[in-house]
């Protein structure tokens, strides 16, 4: 709290201020500091408003040691001054008997006669205000259930008495019901009683989340997966890293564990490390902490016992070390519990929840899915391939041998080779081969720094990699292999010409300018390579294929960033030379790698039935002689060519091919990511959007494992707007929750813009799924980000314009004024008509909605700004997508007006809104009759009942129905001809 209140009037406001604020230690630290302030004023109500807030912020912020403390000092007001609470005070006072209940029954400290004692106090109480003794029977029936005893007749004590104003809400009390048949045995009468909450028709500040944790399982029992998967995901959301809700926390980890997702449960698990110190309820903890055990027990069973964990601050934590802790404090829970309780109920209650099996084998819980194998943090590792890879020697002399033969022809299992000897090499007790085939360790040295330039490469890390070349060329030199050397030196010059626009210093900004440097970069590392490659001498012959194949891909790469047609001939002059080199010496990789370049050509410079023909030829020799390994890249891009000639069908059919062909070879060697990729493209073409979305993560999870992390978050940011544009809301949030978590966007290693992009689609998720504080919050965070981003103001314009509207249905119409004018200061940079436009109108209905005549003012400056972005537009000849911004801020104004009851200004506008609009007509399409329509409807409704004048609203809605109908729009007329026949009616 900045400064504390100097008035009433401003603690009132503070009060206010902190209610908005989530629950945890900054609300509950400001909630004691408002009760400090309230005590210097010498007015008691206002001190039991802050009572009443520290009170909740206890309940709620797991603290229930507090809890009681401050209801004691409510009380005591109550008896000494009972006219200083109001009829709603005292509601509010009487409610708060059941939280002391709660928090007295979570304290194993608290002796059992002391819960008996408060409930008689509660039943005395209760009876002598004359209210109903429901409530109390329902917390004598939760004290019951808590140790196990005597709990039917306490049940039926509860449940067969009607409610009253003080009972829990039916929510909670069908929640308390549920796990009652839950606890005998009957998951089918739990689920039923469920039902209800479940389904969203019944909630509170606990539920549907609590019962939603409850229920994962006896759905899992009674088949219904799917329906679990689908509340996992919804329920979890809106539980984690809460303290006040770590029991159903737990109950969502031990879901995990159950169903074959340890994976994602030790996720969570670290998404919820802050609950292992935040909980001071001693049964939260203790749920929590089993449904924790249940998990590590699970992943320890299946021998990952040293994988690491998420635990108690202070240490780092395997899987096993952790479950030892977990299962010492938890125990000791349990049994004091039982010792309070006198029973042992807790004790088995938990043995039972270690004890159950997995229910499930495997479901998939999310988009992601991983296995334990994937959870420790390793090098990137090629996806499992199902083609049983060449056998790799044993002997070293061999291995060595049998890896340069391999790299030499291009093979693919060449990486596995090195990947052998680059552990054995760098073992303290390595000894190299003392043979000439073999040569000087120095050798040996350079192989693998030149395997390693390679794969650092296809991360784009040009600086690194070509760093890498210069090196593994130096010791080629002092083994004694000059050809090698000059390769590796080729290499070193490709790779620093792709990274020469990050080199030169351009961040991306000025995309001319950098393409500028690139095309001259390897221009130059072409002309340094074809002068290396002339004074190189004693080249074998696969060592001048290879110069010749990097001399043509540094030029086909210079045609690929300019676009320029000048630059086709030299691409295709050095492939013609790569190709009759390599039919000379019967070079068959580089025989199939030049023809792949003559037809990548020729679809770069736009001659796609040129490129076409040439992969057609490509593929039969492919087919006939080899490389087998060629073949997938091959398809993929005959695939993409046929894309390009709108031949989607004949698209898929190569793509899938490609696809089904590389599960033959190591993903990363044919780009099997790549292929999914495509896939996806072409599944949206062909209208299955699902099939995408799983060729989409597929192809995001292989970016991973090769480690192009960015490669991979942005696949995987098309995979979550793909679920949005589908309606999968939870699988949106769920997948990009997992993104977000990862180690390096939490580290900020990742491009800010990706991230952002990132939070940007989880935030319309979450407005998407009704989750407006929390999509508020975000987008208000991206808002001020995005002012920041001198270089683009514009994506600044729709981020800030949507946080406006957010903001507006949230009724915070001043702090989403605020939004707009950041919005329209970024507009007069880089104008965003329709967007802006679209913002503002909104903006102005919601205000007028909300707030009726006295919204009207506010809303009518805001299309004020509308009408000037439309002077704008018109000045700049600027044409909207859909209807015009005069239609659309006349429209508007007929809408605004109407809800502020000014509806003979409401009128002349949607006159006016019709007038520019026009009548349907068929070259304008269905979409634009369906405008038209709801302007009349809208006109006719303001007409004939707000202004009472049905005769010529009849008229309007009677002459449309009829110019709709003849055109063919009868879905249009239905609700005209429904506004008829109630103003017929006289309704």
């Amino acid at each position: 709290m900045p400064t504390a209140p100097r008035n009433t009037d401003e603690l009132y406001q503070a009060l206010e201020e902190n209610d908005r604020l989530p629950y945890g230690r900054t609300r509950t630290v400001a909630a004691e500091e408002l009760v400090d302030a309230a005590e210097q004023f010498a007015e008691p109500v206002p001190l039991v408003h802050a009572l009443f807030e520290l009170q909740e912020a206890y309940t709620y912020g797991s603290e229930p040691r507090k809890s009681p403390v401050v209801f004691a000092r409510l009380l005591n007001l109550f008896d000494e001054q009972p006219d200083v609470f109001d009829e709603r005070r005292r509601h509010t006072l009487f409610w708060r008997f059941k939280w002391v209940a709660d928090a007295l029954r979570v304290l194993p400290e608290v002796p059992l006669s002391s819960l008996h004692q408060w409930l008689a106090e509660m039943r005395d109480r209760y009876e002598k205000a004359g209210l109903g003794l429901q409530p109390y029977y329902g917390q004598a029936y939760q004290l019951a259930a808590h140790t196990g005893e005597g709990t039917t007749l306490a049940y039926e004590l509860w449940a067969g008495r009607s409610r009253t104003r003080l009972s829990d809400c039916e929510a909670c009390e069908i929640c308390e019901r549920a796990l009652h048949h839950l606890a005998a045995g009957d998951d089918e009468r739990a689920l039923d009683d469920w039902a209800p909450v479940l389904a969203g028709k019944e909630s509170c500040q606990e539920e549907p989340a609590r019962s939603v944790s409850y229920a994962l399982l006896p759905l899992l029992r009674s088949g219904r997966v799917d329906r679990a998967r689908e509340l996992h995901l919804a329920g979890y959301r809106n539980c984690r890293r809460n303290p006040s809700m770590s029991s159903e926390v737990g109950r969502h980890l031990e879901f995990c564990a159950l169903t074959g997702n340890e994976a994602r449960g030790l996720e969570l698990l670290a998404e919820n490390r802050n609950l292992f110190g935040e909980v001071d309820s001693p049964l939260d903890l203790f749920d929590f902490l089993t449904g924790a055990e249940v998990l590590l027990q699970r992943v320890e069973s299946l021998g990952h016992g040293e994988l690491p964990a998420a635990g108690y601050a202070g240490r780092a934590w395997t899987v096993a070390g952790l479950r030892a802790e977990v299962r010492g404090r938890a125990d000791d829970l349990a049994a004091r519990f039982d010792a309070r309780n006198g029973t042992t109920a807790h004790t088995d209650r938990r043995r039972a929840r270690l004890d159950r099996a997995p229910l499930v084998d495997a479901l998939e819980l999310t988009l992601r899915t991983r296995g334990l194998d994937e959870v420790a943090p390793a090098a990137p590792v090629a996806a499992p391939v199902a083609r049983t890879a060449a056998e790799v020697p044993d002997s070293l002399p061999e291995l060595i041998l049998r890896a340069r033969t391999l790299d030499e022809q291009g093979h693919p299992d060449a990486r596995a080779c090195w990947a052998k000897l680059r552990t054995l090499a760098t073992s303290r007790d390595y000894a190299h081969p003392d043979d000439p085939a073999v040569g000087p360790l120095a050798r040996l040295r350079a192989d693998l720094l030149s395997d390693e330039a390679s794969r650092t490469g296809e991360k784009d890390e040009f600086a690194e990699a070509a760093a890498l070349h210069e090196e593994a060329a130096a010791l080629y030199e002092d083994a004694g292999v000059p050809g090698d050397a000059a390769v590796a030196r080729a290499c070193a010059l490709l790779a620093a010409a792709e990274g020469a626009e990050e080199a030169g210093g351009t961040d991306g900004t000025d995309g001319a300018a950098g393409a500028g440097v690139k095309v001259a970069a390897l221009a130059a590392a072409h002309a340094d390579m074809v002068r290396l490659h002339e004074e190189a001498s004693g080249l074998a012959p696969h060592q001048e294929a290879r110069l010749l194949r990097l001399r043509a891909t540094a030029l086909g790469m210079r045609l690929q960033t300019s676009g320029d047609e000048a630059h086709v001939a030299p691409v295709l002059a050095e492939a013609d030379l790569l190709l009759a080199f390599a039919t000379r010496h019967d070079l068959g990789g580089q025989i199939s790698g030049a023809l792949l370049l003559r037809g990548t050509t020729h679809a770069l410079s736009g001659d796609l039935p040129a490129a076409l023909t040439v992969i057609d030829g490509v593929l039969d020799r492919l087919k006939a002689h080899g490389p087998a390994w060629h073949l997938p890249r091959t398809l993929a891009l005959r695939g993409r060519l046929q894309l390009g000639l709108r031949d989607v069908q004949a698209a898929q059919a190569d793509l899938a091919e490609g696809l089904r062909l590389a599960a033959d070879w190591p993903a990363d060697v044919v780009d099997t990511a790549r292929l999914h990729a495509d896939l996806a493209e072409v599944c949206m073409h062909l209208g299955r959007p699902d099939e995408a979305l799983r060729h989409l993560t597929r192809s995001a999870e292989l970016e991973l494992r090769r480690g192009s992390r960015t490669d991979a978050y942005c696949a995987y940011s098309n995979a979550a707007q793909l679920c949005l544009d589908l309606g999968r809301v939870e699988d949106c949030i769920a997948l990009l929750d997992s993104l977000l978590a990862e180690p390096d966007v939490a580290a900020k290693e990742v491009d800010d813009r990706l991230v952002a992009q990132l939070r940007l689609t989880r935030a319309r998720a979450l407005h998407a799924g009704e989750d407006l504080k929390a999509a508020t919050t975000e987008f208000v965070a991206l808002a001020a980000e995005s002012a920041r981003w001198d270089d683009d103001p514009g994506s600044h314009v729709m981020i800030a314009a949507e946080t406006a509207v957010l903001l507006g249905e949230s009724g915070e119409f001043g702090r989403a004024r605020e939004a707009a004018e950041q919005a329209l200061a970024a507009h007069a940079r880089v104008p965003r008509y329709e967007q802006l436009s679209g913002c503002l109108r909104e903006l102005a209905r919601l205000q007028a909605e909300q707030q009726g005549p006295e919204g009207l003012a506010d809303a009518l400056a805001n299309l004020a700004d509308v009408g000037r972005i439309a002077d704008e537009a018109r000045a700049a000849e600027y044409e909207a997508q859909g209807r015009s911004l005069d239609t659309a801020l006349a429209y508007e104004h007929g809408r605004v007006n109407a809800y502020a009851g000014e509806y003979e200004d409401a009128l002349a506008a949607l006159e006016k809104a019709l007038a520019l609009l026009g009548g349907p007509a068929p070259e304008k399409g269905g979409d634009h009759a369906g405008e038209w329509a709801e302007c009349v409807r809208l006109t006719a409704a303001v007409e004939g009942i707000y202004l009472e004048r049905p005769a010529p609203a009849l008229n309007r809605l009677d002459a449309a129905v009829s110019r709709l109908t003849a055109l063919g729009h009868t879905e249009e007329a239905e609700p005209l001809s429904s506004l008829a026949n109630r103003l017929r009616d006289g309704e």
